[in-house]
């Protein structure tokens, strides 16, 4: 069989493009914080802020999961889509919003840059996505990803963390290495190789595409890679964060996975009120640990009390969804229910806007 010169070529240059070594860059410094133990066996591993037993503001004890008109379901609170009219706030802040499903978001920011949030296509990294299926975990349907023209277009990509239902080695390599991709401290070497322009960031560090500025802020959570989901060894080698977004005056908040703690406070002290807040409320409940699970995951409760904190002026929760994996939830859209029982419960004032998966809106 002949093989053309311009094949050869295309293969070659493949091959040299997954040869390529990454551009790595570490940002820390003064003004930062690099939250690492300094001895003991866990010398260099990094750990929260605010560790140690949690007492949380208010805690939903029965009834967390009244049935509700504004969510149309195929079955109990399976396959939902979220119906009620809503009022988009009038913030005028120039964001436009579109979810992907789980913790996936497309942001336009005021002056038209493209960036990306904890992107997954489908299911985990192999083989960890078969072994989850084959010991009994669920097996998520594909969410609202990006086309082929977005995927070109895109100029940053952020993670949040290591988790694989967060980040995913095969989703890099579609996107390609033409975005920058900012991380935190320690996650560049669980990138593929092939020239990806990778930025790691310590808490309250911060980094400018133009004029878009881009913070990385802390989280209250941990980082494990090799034996997730099956066995939640906390490793803590790689950080864990937040992300926020200013430009022309506007704010943008992505908690990425995080539990209830003070650093929802600090924020809000160092950066001052925040316009669009993307906020955690699902895989926060385990009958075999549901103190661990809570402790690092916010309950739509804890979600709440945190956009009164940040004096969010729009918050627009993640995590529930016919896309999602129902890691410690009850259903698909068992959270989302019990955001909107203790929204009213709670009477809260921070303005509420729910997206189903692959909708957008501008705010």
């Amino acid at each position: 069989m002949k093989i053309s010169t311009l094949t050869l070529l295309a293969i070659s240059s493949l091959l040299t493009a997954c040869g390529t070594a990454n551009h790595i860059e570490r940002i820390a410094g003064p003004n930062t914080v690099v939250p690492q133990h300094k001895d003991g066996k866990r010398e260099g591993r990094y750990h929260n802020l605010y560790p140690g037993k949690k007492t949380y503001p208010i805690s939903c004890e029965n009834d967390c999961y009244p049935s509700n008109t504004h969510l149309q379901c195929e079955e109990g609170s399976e396959n939902c889509q979220y119906i009620a009219e809503q009022v988009i706030p009038k913030l005028n802040t120039g964001y436009t919003v579109r979810w992907l499903g789980h913790a996936g978001f497309m942001i336009s920011t005021p002056n038209g840059q493209q960036v990306v949030f904890d992107p997954v296509k489908e299911q985990f990294d192999s083989p960890v996505a078969l072994g989850f299926k084959l010991a009994g975990g669920i097996y998520r349907k594909p969410g609202a990803w990006p086309n082929k023209q977005e995927l070109e277009n895109i100029d940053a990509v952020m993670y949040s963390h290591i988790h694989y239902d967060h980040f995913n080695k095969a989703d890099i390599e579609e996107i390609g290495n033409k975005p920058r991709y900012l991380t935190p401290l320690g996650m560049a070497d669980n990138f593929p190789t092939g020239g990806f322009n990778i930025s790691e960031m310590a808490w309250y560090a911060k980094t400018s595409i133009n004029d878009l500025v881009i913070n990385a802020v802390p989280a209250h959570h941990f980082s494990a890679r090799v034996l997730v989901p099956f066995i939640y060894e906390d490793n803590d080698k790689d950080l864990w964060n937040g992300w926020l977004l200013e430009q022309n005056g506007s704010t943008l908040f992505f908690a990425g996975d995080t539990g209830y703690s003070k650093h929802f406070r600090d924020i809000q002290t160092k950066y001052g009120d925040i316009d669009v807040c993307l906020m955690p409320i699902a895989s926060y409940y385990s009958k075999d640990d549901p103190n661990w699970y809570r402790y690092v995951h916010t309950t739509p409760e804890d979600a709440l009390t945190a956009a009164q904190e940040l004096n969010c002026k729009v918050m627009i929760p993640w995590g529930y969804g016919n896309s999602s994996w129902k890691m410690g939830d009850h259903s698909s859209h068992s959270a989302l229910l019990r955001l909107l029982h203790m929204y009213n419960k709670m009477d809260s004032k921070v303005p509420l806007y729910i997206l189903n998966e692959g909708e957008s809106v501008q705010l």
